[in-house]
């Protein structure tokens, strides 16, 4: 499965359609060329939860939380009362990975715990959603086991809270046995979307074969 090449085997919608209409259940990953593609994505997707009313979490590296940040102010949101109102909950990645990883490997029942701890700030809203960026740290540092462990996590904790999650990857990861460690990663979702660089107000992807969530 290819996310560089785009044909007529993927299926496209409109950005605001698709991140506006996305299943709570679905495990979303993008395997970006360069992060321009990659933070309009993820605008899509918090402009997406916003307009849906769902709250939604931000773990990501303090670049990435930055870029998205003025992307949703020139937009017109107001990310204090967002804040405020935990509407939007921007956190460091590599803070919430401190929490629960144990010698370098990511441990259950400190996830379960971490992960239903940023939820209950939530409480009161009517939807939930999450982009996490920490499987990509554990990707880029050559932790391949670990960053497939943690896909695992994600799956499992997702299938009982039901909500979505969006997962993101930069292209240059996948250099060194690049076929089998892109299968590995794709399969742990449920869509795929593709990682060339696309109209900011369009979404290509495909539903990923022999998904193992």
């Amino acid at each position: 499965m290819d996310p560089f090449t785009v044909d007529k085997n993927w299926s496209h919608r409109s950005s605001k359609s698709f991140w506006g209409e996305i299943a709570p259940s679905e495990h979303v990953v993008h395997i970006y060329e360069d992060d321009k593609i990659f933070l309009d994505l993820l605008h899509g997707f918090v402009s997406g939860g916003f307009d849906a009313g769902d709250c939604v979490v931000v773990i990501a590296s303090p670049q990435h939380l930055e870029a998205i940040a003025g992307k949703l102010r020139e937009s017109g949101f107001n990310l204090p009362d967002l804040q405020a109102r935990k509407i939007y909950i921007p956190l460091d990645a590599e803070k919430v990975l401190s929490k629960f990883m144990v010698n370098d490997w990511p441990d259950e029942d400190l996830f379960n715990l971490a992960i239903t701890d940023i939820i209950s700030w939530t409480k009161g809203v009517q939807g939930f959603r999450a982009f996490g960026e920490m499987v990509a740290l554990l990707w880029a540092k050559g932790q391949v086991e670990a960053t497939v462990r943690l896909e695992h996590l994600w799956n499992k904790f997702c299938a009982k809270q039901a909500f979505c999650l969006f997962c993101a990857y930069p292209q240059h990861g996948f250099q060194q046995d690049g076929t089998e460690s892109l299968s590995h990663i794709c399969k742990a979702h449920s869509k795929l979307i593709a990682g060339v660089r696309q109209s900011q107000t369009e979404v290509f992807y495909k539903a990923v074969e022999n998904h193992t969530g």
